[in-house]
């Protein structure tokens, strides 16, 4: 049982590192697709705008879905669905279809973190969820790693067409491994950490949206993916166009941020993980980490005034923190509700994330596009953490586990 829990988290960590390899193409792949079909700064934002509204919308719905359908059948649709998507960006001849192909991408890839926290819920005792966690979202870093100089060199071999196939080919051989390996675990892990009344009740979205825990954390996660999104599309971007990068070097160094995010993925679950063993309460242990990753994250802001050796460090510094503040958000579902609502919880979180960084991708597009500078960019995004980690602090009470007397306030104050 302990091999094949890990063997099925190294799995689903497999299937993000894919996802965010599939969502790199067209960020790293903007040059090469730009002398043949001309994009704005402004275009450029709508095609981020169209996979995350997309990819919000699927966030929150496509939780509640693998809730119906069960981990196994879900992912394995969603995997299916956004590695076709991915290879159609390869038949693009003009900005429409370009977007309609990131509309599909997005939708499909917002199914991947509702039933990874599924998965977590379905198998990793309480303990260890953070480090099972912190593991499947460094695979982020996986797919972001690889990205640029796997990219690159395809597409100084073969073009940028082939590039979205060969994405969607890997996709769809994880969706072939996926069918074979997995099975579902029937004895919930839940039923040792959540009120036994609560197993037993019929939790919906009307129960869990006035919830002001709930609230808090999609707020926050709202601010952090604002920040995220905005670093992971735009820095291939920003090197092009600021730094003076061509493919070459992109592809030498745009990877290094990234593998700092992976092993703050790790890093930050693992933390929270030694916290609880050591015999912190889980509130403790996920709020101190969650604290220092928001502390780190204003480091950002000097990126534009650095050499370019040491903005890369910055930057490295940033996504470190980020991707252990991501890993914990998409915890914390996990420590308060039972697995037949983990997926909708995450949904809901997931989906504020997306629409903060839809949000703020547009309003990139349009500062960019009036006279304003990165700079200005880098000194917004390195105070959305701190916001962030401000709501969760004041707002979100004890991370602890939902008690029957929960509902019972929300269903009165109704």
């Amino acid at each position: 049982m302990t091999n094949r829990k890990w063997y099925f988290v190294v799995m689903v960590a497999v299937a993000i590192a894919i996802s965010y390899f599939d969502r790199q193409t067209l960020p790293v792949a903007i040059a090469s697709i730009q002398q043949n079909i001309p994009l704005s700064n402004q275009q450029f934002s709508y095609l981020q705008t169209a996979f995350l509204l997309a990819y919000a919308a699927m966030y929150m719905l496509g939780g509640r879905l693998l809730d119906a359908l069960g981990t196994r059948k879900g992912f394995l649709l969603i995997m299916v669905w956004w590695s076709l998507a991915c290879a159609l960006h390869a038949l693009a001849s003009g900005f429409m279809l370009l977007l309609f192909a990131r509309l599909l991408l997005g939708g499909g890839e917002g199914g991947a973190f509702p039933a990874a926290t599924r998965v977590v819920a379905e198998w990793i005792e309480p303990t260890e969820r953070s480090t099972a966690m912190g593991l499947i979202n460094a695979g982020t870093a996986v797919g972001s790693v690889l990205a640029p100089p796997v990219i690159g060199f395809v597409l100084l071999t073969s073009g940028w067409r082939a590039v979205f196939l060969i994405a969607g080919a890997l996709g769809l051989a994880w969706v072939a491994w996926w069918a074979v390996a997995y099975r579902s675990n029937t004895t919930t892990l839940s039923s040792n950490t959540v009120d036994a009344r609560v197993l037993g009740r019929n939790i919906g979205w009307t129960q869990v949206i006035p919830m002001r825990r709930v609230q808090a954390i999609v707020f926050a996660k709202f601010m952090s993916d604002s920040a995220w999104y905005f670093l992971l599309f735009w820095l291939p971007k920003y090197l092009y166009d600021v730094r003076g990068f061509d493919i070459k070097q992109v592809s030498y160094y745009a990877w290094i941020p990234y593998a700092a995010s992976g092993i703050g993925s790790f890093i930050g679950g693992w933390a929270s993980s030694r916290l609880i063993h050591s015999g912190r309460s889980i509130d403790f242990s996920r709020k101190l980490v969650l604290g220092c990753c928001a502390l780190g994250m204003p480091v950002v802001m000097l990126v534009s005034i650095a050499p370019v050796q040491v903005a890369l460090l910055l930057f490295s510094i940033a996504f470190f923190c980020q991707q252990a503040w991501s890993g914990l958000i998409m915890t914390l579902p996990t420590d308060i509700f039972p697995l037949t609502i983990v997926g909708t919880v995450a949904g809901l979180i997931g989906f504020g994330g997306a629409i903060g960084g839809a949000i703020f991708g547009l309003v990139a597009g349009y500062l960019l596009g009036h006279g304003f500078t990165y700079a200005t960019l880098f000194l917004l995004v390195g105070t959305f953490h701190l916001i962030g980690f401000l709501a969760i602090f004041l707002f979100a009470g004890r991370i602890q586990p939902l008690s029957a007397t929960d509902l019972q306030e929300i269903e009165s104050a109704a």
